[in-house]
């Protein structure tokens, strides 16, 4: 926080959080401009995947780059992020969506969401920037989404656009403080930017993309579910993540609310007007 403190504790000590949102607590303070209303007609299963993962990618197709209709994509790392990108580019009309991921069982996973095209870098000698060009003509793609956070990736992703018009954004968070960027890559005069959340402001946006869920014009959302824990088992869950088919584990949390004790008027014996039950 600002002042220096955490939101998180336990025991009597300060626990310190990721992105100011972690969120592994029973009660946790949250900033009023990051709550939301959920629409009913989403399950909260659902809802919990519009939060980091999905949304950051979809929104950074939507409010960072724009995708215009007919354009050509290109999404590095088929994890929530990159197809969240897949989905945003089928939903503004990209003419074609190429998925690019090491894992085999990813391909039919980024069909769902609408990949026309998929590459497995493993399964070729060349470069990933070099196996895009390929694929397009020799002239690479209109947008890249590099979602892995992977640091020799980036400047593949970036290769990968279009000469002077080409935009590749960064979506995937990796632990490194500091990464190279090829200088040749960037005098032929691409876009390069970093994004958090895909650029979606939550009290705007993210209603306008859970009607998009209603109303049938994001699809397949169900299809990141591939676990479910208890919340106690959420050391098992961070195994899970390591699985290859793994994609969004859902931690159900169980808490059963007591009623507090009402407080009472001593004359009156009626309860007093600030305790209210919950």
């Amino acid at each position: 926080m600002t002042d220096g403190t955490p939101r998180l504790s336990c025991r009597g000590q300060h626990l310190y959080h990721f992105l100011s949102c972690s969120t592994w607590s029973e009660y946790t303070t949250i900033d009023a401009n990051y709550v939301v209303k959920i629409d009913s007609r989403v399950t909260l299963p659902h809802a919990s995947f519009l939060s980091c993962g999905f949304t950051t990618g979809f929104g950074a197709v939507w409010k960072e780059a724009k995708v215009q209709k007919g354009s050509t994509v290109a999404v590095l790392g088929l994890g929530a992020v990159g197809l969240g990108a897949i989905e945003g580019a089928r939903v503004h009309g990209a003419a074609r969506i190429i998925g690019i991921d090491k894992n085999e069982s990813k391909q039919e996973m980024g069909e769902a969401f609408g990949m026309t095209d998929f590459i497995n870098p493993i399964n070729s000698d060349k470069s990933i920037s070099d196996l895009v060009k390929a694929m397009t003509g020799g002239l690479g793609v209109d947008y890249c989404f590099e979602c892995t956070g992977v640091p020799q990736l980036v400047n593949e992703a970036l290769e990968a656009t279009k000469v002077g018009i080409g935009t590749m954004i960064m979506l995937g968070a990796g632990t490194q403080k500091s990464m190279e960027l090829n200088f040749a890559t960037l005098l032929g005069c691409r876009t390069f930017k970093y994004s958090i959340f895909g650029g979606v402001k939550v009290q705007s946006d993210l209603p306008v993309v859970i009607e998009k869920c209603v109303n049938g014009e994001i699809k397949n959302l169900g299809e990141l579910l591939t676990h479910q824990v208890q919340l106690e088992e959420i050391s098992q869950a961070f195994e899970l993540l390591k699985e290859p088919e793994c994609v969004k584990i859902l931690a159900t949390i169980n808490i059963t609310l007591q009623p507090r004790e009402r407080k009472t008027d001593l004359f009156t014996n009626q309860p007093t007007g600030d305790d209210q039950d919950f």
